[in-house]
């Protein structure tokens, strides 16, 4: 379970997380949401111990991330598809975490496999495309078979049949009993692929629960997401 409780972290005078709190349970695919500089990607940055925070706390079963050994096996993580050395392979890259992490060899063929990755294993990062970078970040996710996952903008740079293939894979995580965190600025793939949702706004909680709670009262998760969040936009010289 992930739990984020009266978080708040601050940089010098600016406030990027203001009190949030929110639960996200095992079994469902919860997603995080809100306009750009919501906070979003500050609370997944402290709740993985990437950040400290200025005061409240986000734990995973109950635990900062950067007190518990398991590593990997506790947790895994998509933040930045560019994570992997571009001179490295995937195989190579994934090896060295099996490694660090304690985990059995045999666990990076199986993600690779997991992810459709197998036939470019050999192939040096730095050629693969945006949408091959995230395949390989979804298997460093997975690599320690956690009971957590977190994902942050997973599809971006994916193709039709990635999305596709991607959903399924998050939906089927969650049916094993996981807990999936997804952050996304895509509503339409939300909507097709969460249980619950978390709408954030100006690093505040605006909105939280089953996804057929909040479309229903507004027609839509798009329609919702819209007039919770209408307030915590700014648009300057016509930006968006």
């Amino acid at each position: 379970m992930i739990e984020v409780d009266q978080l708040v972290k601050r940089y010098g005078s600016t406030t990027a997380v203001a009190g949030l709190s929110f639960t996200a349970r095992p079994g469902r695919v919860t997603g995080f949401l809100g306009p750009n500089g919501a906070g979003k990607t500050t609370t997944l940055r402290v709740l993985l111990g990437l950040d400290a925070p200025t005061s409240g706390s986000a734990t995973i079963d109950g635990v900062p991330f950067r007190s518990h050994r398991r590593g990997l096996r506790h947790a895994g993580a998509l933040l930045d598809a560019q994570q992997a050395h571009p001179g490295l392979t995937a195989a190579v890259h994934l090896a060295a975490l099996a490694r660090a992490n304690g985990l059995p060899g045999r666990r990076v063929d199986e993600v690779l496999g997991e992810v459709g990755l197998t036939e470019v294993a050999g192939r040096r990062v730095g050629t693969y495309s945006l949408g091959m970078r995230q395949r390989l970040g979804v298997a460093t996710a997975l690599l320690g078979d956690p009971p957590v996952l977190v994902f942050d903008e997973p599809v971006n740079g994916m193709d039709p049949e990635g999305v596709r293939w991607a959903r399924g894979l998050f939906r089927r995580l969650a049916a094993e009993g996981r807990t999936v965190f997804l952050s996304s600025h895509l509503i339409g793939e939300m909507a097709a692929t969460a249980d619950d949702v978390v709408v954030v706004g100006r690093g505040r909680l605006l909105a939280e629960g089953p996804i057929g709670d909040l479309a229903g009262a507004a027609g839509s998760l798009e329609d919702a997401f819209l007039e919770l969040t209408s307030a915590s936009v700014d648009y300057r010289a016509g930006g968006a």
